[in-house]
């Protein structure tokens, strides 16, 4: 049996810790525990970040790992990933203007703006962690090429 890699499999760690805060958070704001809310959305953030951080390093240092499955899915997996993508754009960029919103007590558009933010997050976590299944788990990654590598032509 292979080994799991170790970054991978800890910043996809993180990024379902932060959907499950956020979704904590929600269930909390439900029940009108504001400050509870405020501070369980602030560590999701915080786990999103770690995520970030990590995936961040390892995408520069070490290099992004191609699809190492069968050719004839490559494009499936290809679209899914281009999907996962702009979904994690888009819930990051939402979940900045989410913060931003709650702690300047601009209510009126957080509580529009959250729902929204957390749905998107949900959906970004979900894909997330089938994009990792994808490459490590049922299938064997393929190869994996560093950012500075292929820059510098090292």
């Amino acid at each position: 049996m292979n080994s799991l890699p170790i970054l991978p499999t800890i910043s996809t760690t993180f990024i379902v810790l932060s959907a499950i805060t956020v979704a904590i958070g929600w269930w909390q704001i439900k029940q009108r525990n504001i400050e509870a809310h405020k501070k369980t959305m602030f560590l999701a953030a915080i786990f999103a970040i770690i995520f970030f951080i990590i995936y961040a390093s390892r995408t520069i240092f070490i290099g992004n790992t191609a699809f190492g499955g069968p050719d004839n899915l490559k494009i499936y997996y290809t679209l899914f990933l281009i999907f996962h993508i702009t979904l994690a754009t888009t819930g990051a960029v939402l979940g900045i203007f989410s913060l931003y919103t709650g702690f300047k007590n601009k209510l009126s558009t957080h509580r529009k703006l959250g729902p929204v933010t957390s749905i998107v997050w949900f959906f970004t976590a979900i894909t997330g962690v089938a994009v990792y299944l994808l490459l490590y788990v049922f299938y064997h990654g393929g190869e994996t090429t560093s950012v500075i590598k292929a820059i510098l032509g090292l």
